[in-house]
């Protein structure tokens, strides 16, 4: 009678080692990239946004309606957005249409990095603060969604656009939206 009180005492902590070992070990065979959202489904949250070009110029979610499109999540001072930028040059020119999202980062500098490696935003919503971006979950950036016709968020891919990704995932959701 006495032994039970002490075996408790050795198989409790055991037995919680043992779950946080299976919890970590899972954790290494996890895909980064796959962050689920609690905005799949859901229309693009409600903001007001200065152009990044035009800060007179206020954007709302009504442009994310009429047409299914990405958003692109992307900063100078991102060097995965750099790696991507070139991709999203190809799609634009291709006629994928994409909103950029600047997200916390400088005017000047962002608007001297289109000019210098290219445009590929229909239209460049600056979010100084990171607001849109804190409503939309976003981790970092780059960040891409997709958004349907209706300002509906269909997907949202963590890390940049490339060929394999945009053909293997993100094209046969977009072929389907259309």
């Amino acid at each position: 009678m006495d032994n039970k009180p002490r075996l408790w005492l050795f198989l409790l902590p055991l037995g919680i080692f043992l779950a946080a070992v299976v919890f970590l070990f899972k954790g290494l065979y996890s895909d980064p990239s796959k962050l689920e959202s609690a905005l799949i489904g859901q229309p693009v949250p409600t903001f007001t946004l200065q152009d990044l070009y035009q800060p007179e110029t206020r954007h709302d979610a009504s442009i994310f309606k009429g047409k299914p499109m990405l958003l692109n999540v992307w900063a100078t001072w991102c060097p995965t957005c750099y790696a991507e930028h070139t991709y999203l040059n190809k799609l634009a020119a291709d006629g994928v249409y994409i909103v950029g999202l600047n997200y916390k980062d400088d005017r000047e500098k962002a608007i001297r990095w289109l000019t210098d490696l290219g445009n590929p935003y229909q239209v460049s919503l600056y979010d100084k603060d990171g607001m849109l971006g804190l409503d939309l979950g976003v981790y970092g950036a780059p960040e891409t969604y997709l958004i349907d016709s209706q300002g509906v968020i269909q997907y949202r891919h963590v890390g940049d656009v490339n060929d394999h990704v945009w053909q293997q995932t993100l094209l046969p959701i977009f072929k389907d939206l259309k």
